[in-house]
């Protein structure tokens, strides 16, 4: 989204304030040492992402509401391939081509299982990352991984 601020000042001077508010996409991988089977279940249920993505969640149809320490927030489920990948988006981004991913990868070769996680950010990727990078932390304790 791009906002255009225009104020007019007396003596016909104007100032003009461009405010970008687009997100950027970010993508990052993991390795996970467990099955896709059991890494898939931790990505796309309620129980499985309590057990490692927020303290708890409630489900009610497509809509997952998370919480963390006393505060709380609400994805909508925007698509399931199933063994594969799971995709939300938060309701503050509805309307916006922003989302999180997590997709499950096999490397043909080697059999090692990734985690691509895709999600946006409004201006610290670094941030993001360390964010991610803490959550796949405690998924890898999670599952022993």
């Amino acid at each position: 989204m791009h906002i255009v601020f225009y104020f007019f000042y007396i003596g016909h001077n104007k100032l003009r304030i461009d405010i970008d508010m687009s997100k950027t996409k970010s993508e990052f991988e993991y390795i996970i040492n467990t099955s896709p089977i059991i890494l898939f279940n931790c990505l796309s249920t309620a129980s499985g992402l309590s057990e490692w993505f927020c303290d708890d969640v409630n489900l009610k149809d497509d809509k997952f509401t998370f919480f963390w320490d006393g505060s709380n927030e609400t994805a909508i489920l925007k698509n399931v391939k199933k063994s594969e990948s799971v995709k939300f988006q938060w309701e503050d981004d509805e309307g916006e081509d922003c989302y999180f991913e997590m997709a499950i990868r096999i490397d043909d070769l080697t059999k090692e299982v990734a985690l691509i996680v895709t999600d946006f950010y409004d201006d610290d990727e670094d941030e993001l990352k360390l964010l991610w990078d803490n959550n796949i932390h405690k998924l890898k304790q999670a599952i022993g991984g």
